[in-house]
């Protein structure tokens, strides 16, 4: 947000900086995750982009951190279709060797073989978080389930937690992926659903120390929290929004104001498809179409016919926009 913006309506820090919004949900979700975590295993995190994931995933952290009976390893590789069962053992080597100037083996028996001395020593459970995780390829997460199975062997717990788009869920449900999806334990993050009116105040509240009913009125956050569903969506255009009542010096915020800035397409079928994880490129892998096909059906340039038989695609592979 600008400068000139955050002094006209007196916030103290951006949207971005503010703090962790919890919900019961939320609570619930996390006390799941570290459930999981301690029992070992293969687990995923999805939900829609935008919804809060890699926000949940730092507070995981920071309470695992104070538990301190868990060992965290992460993955920072960011080109995660490019990454492959190396990456994410070298990434545990990192987060489990004492050693200074630590290099891991790189004969695949012997480095199977040390990482398992290094899980034997830890004496904790230990985690890998790998965000982003939809993008991962299907050799990889094989790869894992055998190394959880290895660990278990030697009577310590490793635990995966996959985070990722509604896709990583979809895909671990797939018949070529029953080996990996019957074994992992999947939660959904719902984000605000039906919290929006008091995420927008709880935001306002962090970000200024003035009252958030002099920076917006009941009806504008009525109609945001109706049109918008994510707390990304949110940030966005409630900065959008604050900028253009600042241009035009106007405080509190009304409707007329929201409904200036929130997008036409906000709620079209391409805008669902992307923040379930399915860019054109996927979509038409996954239903074995041309791409072309695929914009004309995000377009709404199909007949009705065929329009209807690649929805009936989509839901029978578990993808549901409506």
């Amino acid at each position: 947000m600008l400068s000139d913006v955050m002094a006209y309506f007196n916030f103290q820090q951006s949207f971005d900086q503010a703090g962790y919004f919890e919900t019961e949900q939320h609570k619930q979700l996390m006390q799941e995750l570290k459930l999981a975590i301690h029992q070992g295993g293969l687990v995923a995190m999805t939900g829609v982009v935008g919804a809060g994931k890699t926000t949940t995933l730092r507070q995981l952290q920071v309470e695992l951190k104070r538990d301190k009976d868990v060992i965290i390893s992460s993955s920072l590789a960011v080109d995660k279709s490019r990454v492959n069962l190396g990456t994410l053992m070298t990434a545990l080597f990192f987060d489990l060797a004492t050693e200074r100037d630590f290099k891991p083996p790189t004969q695949p028996e012997r480095r199977e073989r040390k990482l398992l001395e290094l899980m034997e020593k830890s004496r904790k459970p230990v985690v890998l978080i790998v965000d982003d995780a939809h993008d991962l390829h299907s050799q990889p997460l094989v790869g894992l389930k055998r190394l959880i199975e290895l660990v278990q062997d030697r009577g310590r717990v490793l635990a995966i937690l996959l985070a990722g788009h509604p896709k990583l869920k979809n895909d671990l449900r797939r018949p070529n992926l029953e080996e990996i999806g019957a074994r992992a334990t999947t939660f959904v993050l719902e984000g605000i659903k039906g919290h929006q009116r008091s995420y927008i105040q709880w935001l306002l509240r962090e970000c200024s120390e003035t009252p958030w009913a002099d920076l917006m009125n009941e009806d504008a956050i009525a109609l945001l929290a109706e049109k918008l569903m994510t707390p990304l969506q949110i940030k966005h255009y409630l900065r959008l929004a604050f900028e253009a009542a600042h241009q035009v010096g106007l405080k509190p915020l009304t409707p007329e104001v929201i409904e200036a800035v929130l997008s036409q397409g906000l709620n079209d079928l391409e805008s669902k498809l992307v923040r379930h994880g399915y860019n054109t490129k996927a979509l038409a892998h996954l239903l074995n179409v041309r791409p072309a096909e695929v914009r004309s059906l995000m377009h709404g340039r199909l007949p009705p016919g065929r329009t209807q038989e690649l929805r009936d695609q989509m839901l029978s592979v578990g993808i549901l926009v409506s």
